[in-house]
C-alpha cells in the first residue's frame, strides 16, 4: 500500500499534484545546491556579453579557474541571469553583489473538450465569427511537459508556412518533427520534447488543437474536439517531467519564448505556494514578456478550497481559476433491491462545490478497444456484494483493517469475482485479490480522474446506506454503471480544488482574475503514458479527460488569442481587461472567503463579449515599475528589473494600479473605514458615447460606494477618462469580505469591475 500511495502522489498531476512536496534541486555534492541568480533586464550596451559576465561573476565568487561544472544555465536573450551550483556562503556573497536582484533555490514546480468551448459561446465552424488570417499568424508558446507531434490535433494539413516573425527552432530531440502547425519545440529536461506525461499535449490541444470529429475517451464525451483558436500556431517549451518543473528550466523557456516571437504564453505550472515576485520564476518571466507585449496566462493552483492558497499573484499575469461546464460523467451503484446510489452529495449536481465523479477502466478485462466500447461498465451484470471486513483473513490483520481494505487483509476466495465495499478511500487491495469492482469513500471533491479498475466513490452517508443494505440481505448484489449527463441551464461553480485568495504578496490586487472550465475536460493525450498512470494499465489513448486549473488556464489562453485576432494592436493589459470586465457574474455558493471573489475573481470568462468590451483598463511597463516601487522595492532593484531609470517616490499605492478589479486589505481596529481607488479607462467602443456608473452590492454587503464623476463622456475612440471610487463602511469582519460591482454602461456595453474590501486576521 505504501508503494501505491507513493505512485499516487507522483502520478496524480490531474488534481493533487500540490500534495507532492516541492523540493530544492540538490546537487550530488551535499554542500552545493542549484540557485537561480536573477539580474533583471539585459543591459542595453552592445559590448555587454551575458555569458562572459556570468562566468566572471562565478569565478570571482568561487575562486575556481573553470566554472563549467558550476554554471547550469545562462539567461541571455530576453532578460539577464543564470543558474549555478553554489554553496550557501557563495549564495550569500553573490546576492550582495551589485547588479543582482535576487538569488533563490532552484525548485521543482508542479503541473496543475468537446463541449467546453461551446459552453462558453465559442461555437465551432461558421457559427462563430473568426479572423482566420490573423489567427493563422498568431503564435502561442506553451510552457509545459512537451507535446505529441503526431497527434491529429497538431496536423498541419491546410496550413501555410510559419509566420515571418517566427525566430525559433525545432529542437525536440530524437524522432521529433515539427510542421507548419507545431512550428517549434525546445527541451530543457534532457528527455526531448516528446510528452511522456500527457499534460502538455492536453493543454496545447485545448488552446489551439485542430477540430477532430468523433473524439472521445472510450465513448465518454463523444463529439468534435477542438481548441479555441485552431488556426493558430503552437510552440512547445518542455520544462516538466514526472518529477516536476524546475525553476531554472522555466526561466530558460521564458527567455527563449520571448525572443522566439511568440504572441501569448500559456503556463499551467505553479510553485505550490506564493512567493515574492523576484523569487517566482513565472512572475519574473511574465514581467519581461509583458514588457515586450506578450501576455502570460497562468493557472491559479490546485490547493483549494482553503483560503490564501493562490500561487499566481503578480498583476502582470492573467490568473485563472477552474469551474465546471454543463456536462458531468457519473458513476452509479445499482443495488439488487433497485436502489441507485450516485456520486453526488445532498444538493443537485453543479449546485454544490463537493461534486465528485470517478471515471474508471479495468485493464484486467479482455475487451476490444474503440470509441463505442465501454470498458468501464459491468454491462448491467449483478455481482455479489461484500463488505471488506467480511472477507478478512483473520490471521493477517484485524477486522478494522479489513474494513478499510488495507494491504494483506483479504482472503482471496472471499473477494474474487465480487464487488467489494471499503470504508476508506482505497480499493486497490480488493482488485489485487480478484474483485470485479470496488466501492470506496469520496477522495477528492469536484474532480474526475481515472483509475485502472471499475470504481465508484460515495459520500460517507451513501456508503453507510450501502453497508446497511449488505447487512440486511442474505445475498446482496450490485453493479456499477457509467453515465454521462448534460445540463441545458446551470450557473458555473468554482471547483473545490481551485486555489483561493486573498493575495498574500500583493494584498491590494484581487486574485484570481477569472474563472474558466477546468473540470472533466476532454483533449488530446500522449500515447507514452497510460490514462490511469497505473503500472498495471497497459492501454494507450489519443484523448483523455483531465481536471485542474491546468485545464482552465489554456481555455483563457485560447480566449486571449481569439480576442487578439480582432484587436492585434491591443496591449496585453487591454486583452486582460476585456476578459475580466465582460465576464459572467458568479455568485458565492457558500459563506466565507472561499466561495466569493477570492475564488473566481471577476467571474466566468465570456469569449464573444470580450471581443467588444466598450472600455478597457490599460497598463504599461511604467505602471508596473511604479507598482513595484509601491511594493517597497527600492529604486536600484526596480531599475535592474526594468532596465530603465526609475525614481521611487514612495507615494504610489498598489491599490491604485490601473487594474480591472479593485481590492483593499484593511488593518487596524477602527470600525469605520474609507477606501479610495483611482482608475482610468480607454474607449475602444464608439465615438460620442456616454457611460453612466451603477453600483451593485454583493453578498449582502453594507457598503456605501460613490463614483466621481458618475458619468464619462467620450468624443472619440481611444480617448481616456479618469474617475475615483470612494468606498465607506463599518463593522468589517475578519472572516468575511464586503464586495460590490461597478458597472459602466452606455446602453450597449456593460463594463463590470468587482470591488472587494476585506480585513486582515
Amino acid at each position: 500500500m505504501a508503494k501505491l500511495l507513493a505512485l499516487f502522489c507522483l502520478f496524480s498531476y490531474i488534481i493533487v499534484l500540490s500534495l507532492c512536496s516541492v523540493s530544492a534541486a540538490i546537487d550530488d555534492n551535499q554542500d552545493q545546491q542549484v540557485y537561480v541568480v536573477y539580474m533583471g533586464a539585459l543591459p542595453s550596451s552592445e559590448v555587454y556579453t551575458p555569458m562572459s559576465d556570468h562566468m566572471n561573476i562565478l569565478q570571482g565568487i568561487t575562486g575556481e579557474s573553470s566554472n563549467e561544472g558550476r554554471l547550469v544555465r545562462s539567461y541571455k536573450r530576453s532578460f539577464n541571469g543564470f543558474a549555478a551550483r553554489l554553496t550557501q556562503s557563495e549564495r550569500e556573497r553573490i546576492a550582495n553583489k551589485e547588479g543582482v536582484v535576487s538569488v533563490f533555490p532552484n525548485k521543482n514546480l508542479q503541473l496543475q473538450t468537446t463541449t467546453s468551448w461551446d459552453f462558453m459561446g465559442l461555437k465551432k465552424g461558421k457559427a462563430t465569427n473568426r479572423n482566420l488570417a490573423v489567427e493563422s499568424n498568431t503564435i502561442i508558446g506553451v510552457i509545459d511537459a512537451g507535446i505529441t507531434p503526431e497527434s491529429e490535433s497538431f496536423s498541419d494539413k491546410g496550413f501555410g508556412p510559419p509566420p515571418q516573425k517566427w525566430k525559433g527552432v525545432c529542437s525536440g530531440g530524437k524522432n521529433f518533427t515539427c510542421n507548419n502547425k507545431l512550428i517549434g519545440a525546445r527541451d530543457y529536461t534532457s528527455e526531448g520534447s516528446r510528452d511522456t506525461v500527457g499534460h502538455g499535449t492536453h493543454t496545447a490541444s485545448t488552446i489551439a488543437g485542430n477540430a477532430i470529429q468523433d473524439a472521445s475517451f472510450y465513448g465518454l464525451g463523444n463529439g468534435t474536439m477542438r481548441g479555441g483558436v485552431p488556426a493558430s500556431r503552437i510552440v512547445s517549451y518542455k520544462v516538466c517531467t514526472w518529477l516536476g518543473c524546475s525553476s531554472d528550466s522555466i526561466l530558460a523557456a521564458f527567455d527563449d519564448a520571448i525572443a522566439d516571437g511568440v504572441d501569448i504564453i500559456s503556463i499551467s505550472v505553479n510553485m505550490g505556494y506564493p512567493s515574492p515576485f523576484d523569487e517566482d520564476p513565472v512572475a519574473i518571466g511574465a514581467f519581461h514578456a509583458i514588457a515586450k507585449g506578450i501576455l502570460t496566462v497562468n493557472s491559479a493552483g490546485n490547493n483549494g478550497p482553503e483560503p490564501k492558497t493562490l500561487e499566481s499573484v503578480a498583476p502582470w499575469i492573467l490568473t485563472v481559476a477552474a469551474s465546471n461546464t454543463n456536462r458531468a460523467f457519473l458513476t452509479k451503484v445499482v443495488l439488487g433491491n433497485g436502489k441507485t446510489l450516485v456520486v453526488r452529495l445532498k444538493k443537485p449536481v453543479f449546485d454544490d462545490l463537493y461534486y465528485l465523479v470517478f471515471v474508471s477502466l479495468n485493464p484486467f478485462l479482455n475487451m476490444k478497444q474503440g470509441k463505442s466500447v465501454n470498458t468501464f461498465d459491468l454491462n448491467g451484470t449483478m455481482y455479489p456484494l461484500v463488505y471488506g471486513k467480511s472477507a478478512v483473513n483473520s490471521s493477517a490483520c484485524s477486522v478494522e483493517s479489513a474494513e478499510k481494505c488495507e494491504e494483506g487483509c483479504f482472503q482471496e476466495s472471499l473477494v474474487k469475482g465480487k464487488v467489494v465495499v471499503c470504508n476508506s478511500t482505497d480499493s486497490y487491495e480488493a482488485l489485487a485479490n480478484g474483485a470485479v469492482a470496488g466501492i470506496s469513500l469520496n477522495r477528492t471533491p469536484n474532480v474526475a480522474f481515472v483509475t485502472s479498475f471499475p470504481l465508484s466513490a460515495l459520500s460517507q452517508e451513501d456508503l453507510n446506506s450501502l453497508v446497511s443494505y449488505i447487512k440486511s440481505e442474505s445475498s446482496p448484489v450490485a453493479t456499477v454503471l457509467r453515465t454521462e449527463e448534460s445540463f441545458s441551464q446551470l450557473a458555473p461553480v468554482v471547483a473545490a480544488f481551485s486555489s483561493r485568495g486573498p493575495n498574500t504578496i500583493a494584498t491590494d490586487i484581487l486574485k484570481p482574475d477569472i474563472s474558466a472550465p477546468g473540470v472533466e475536460i476532454l483533449a488530446a493525450f500522449s500515447p507514452e503514458v497510460s490514462p490511469s498512470s497505473s503500472v498495471y494499465d497497459t492501454r494507450r489513448v489519443k484523448y483523455f479527460v483531465l481536471s485542474g486549473t491546468s485545464m482552465s488556464c489554456p481555455h483563457v489562453t485560447g480566449v486571449a488569442a481569439y480576442i487578439r485576432t480582432f484587436h492585434p494592436q491591443w496591449s496585453p493589459s487591454m486583452i486582460k481587461s476585456a476578459i475580466m470586465t465582460t465576464a459572467w457574474p458568479m455568485n458565492a455558493s457558500e459563506t466565507g472567503f472561499v466561495s466569493t471573489e477570492f475564488a473566481y475573481g471577476a467571474g466566468h470568462v465570456d469569449p464573444i463579449s470580450a471581443t467588444n468590451p466598450g472600455l478597457v483598463y490599460d497598463l504599461t511597463k511604467a505602471d508596473y515599475t511604479a507598482f513595484l516601487c509601491g511594493m517597497k522595492y527600492n529604486a536600484t532593484t526596480v531599475k535592474l528589473i526594468s532596465g530603465e531609470a526609475v525614481t521611487c517616490t514612495g507615494e504610489t499605492s498598489p491599490r491604485n494600479l490601473n487594474y480591472p478589479s479593485m481590492s483593499a486589505k484593511l488593518s487596524g481596529s477602527k470600525s469605520f473605514f474609507t477606501v479610495i481607488f483611482k482608475r482610468t479607462v480607454t474607449n475602444v467602443g464608439t465615438q460620442n458615447s456616454i457611460y453612466n456608473s451603477k453600483i451593485v452590492l454583493n453578498h449582502g454587503s453594507k457598503l456605501n460606494v460613490k463614483v466621481f464623476p458618475s458619468a464619462l463622456v467620450f468624443k472619440k475612440v481611444n480617448e481616456k477618462q479618469s474617475f475615483t471610487v470612494i468606498v465607506t463602511g463599518s463593522a468589517l469582519d475578519s472572516k468575511l469580505l464586503l464586495s460590490a460591482n461597478l458597472i459602466w454602461s452606455d446602453g450597449t456595453h456593460n463594463v463590470r469591475s468587482p470591488i472587494v474590501v476585506y480585513k486582515s486576521e
